[in-house]
């Protein structure tokens, strides 16, 4: 019995029409087994590739000017250098006589220790000896700043004072001790101490648990070095030693340091989806 099936928009097919041939409906996707049957249109497929790949990180340029303080981004030393320049300036060309009695009365010796130790630990920090230009001064400048920049003003102001004060007892109170024992002559009760040595020596220290290798042991050689060639030179043997502690001291608080640096930058941003502010500490989600 002869049948017929009509095909969408195409013509009709019986039994006369070739076994195993493929039947093309019209505006249908193309029959497998047919390389020349066209095709519907339909827009290209976007590569994989393309769509997951992810965007290159841009390389961040150097920016030389954030190695010195600045009155938003690091406002302690900032605000530090600027009273140490105005004690400088005034050491420098105001009254002898009144210069000389500011030391006096800030030096960090035996005496003012046992009268008003809180006192002249602060108003000892307060003077830079040598000047502007000495080492101590410059080294203040980039050290503090690049401590800051990680652990924040607060924290680097701990530093810096705390370094300061235990240096300075540590070295002050054996005079005392000695001089009692009449090992040393009273005149040792009275010898002028002041400046911000112990505190830089100390962030020195402190700053370089932060740093890569590569800067790490470059910055620990330069302030060893300056420690040992002091002790050498045997000039002041009692600051020398108190810059030895100093920078012992910065060193014995890289734990401590490495933790605060962790709290302030936060918790490690998850992997795809680096960057959300809900992973960043102090945000709403």
């Amino acid at each position: 019995m002869a049948s017929a099936v009509e095909t969408a928009g195409g013509p009709q097919l019986g039994d006369g029409a070739a076994e195993g041939a493929p039947v093309l409906l019209t505006g249908l996707p193309r029959q497998r087994g047919d390389a020349a049957a066209p095709v519907a249109d339909a827009p290209p497929a976007a590569p994989v590739a393309a769509a997951v790949a992810p965007t290159p990180a841009r390389r961040s340029r150097p920016r030389p000017w954030r190695l010195l303080p600045t009155p938003t981004g690091t406002p302690f030393t900032f605000c530090y250098a600027v009273l140490l320049v105005g004690t400088s300036l005034y050491a420098d060309h105001g009254d002898p006589s009144v210069v000389s009695a500011l030391l006096q009365g800030s030096s960090t010796d035996v005496v003012h220790l046992a009268q008003a130790p809180l006192l002249v630990l602060v108003a000892s920090a307060l003077w830079s000896a040598g000047g502007l230009l000495s080492g101590y001064a410059l080294a203040f400048l980039f050290v503090l700043t690049a401590l800051e920049r990680r652990i924040g003003g607060v924290r680097s102001a701990a530093v810096f004072f705390g370094g300061h004060a235990l240096a300075t007892l540590a070295t002050e109170l054996p005079v005392g001790f000695s001089v009692a024992a009449g090992g040393l002559p009273d005149s040792s009760l009275h010898r002028l101490d002041y400046g911000i040595s112990f505190g830089v020596m100390t962030c020195v220290g402190a700053l370089a648990g932060l740093l890569p290798a590569w800067l790490r042991w470059p910055l620990l050689v330069a302030g060893g070095y300056q420690v040992l060639s002091g002790l050498l030179a045997y000039a002041d043997p009692m600051t020398d030693w108190g810059h030895a502690l100093s920078l012992a001291l910065g060193i014995a608080a890289w734990p401590l340091l490495r933790y605060w640096r962790a709290q302030r930058s936060g918790p490690a941003p998850l992997l795809g989806d680096l960057g959300h502010p809900a992973l960043r500490p102090g945000r709403a989600v």
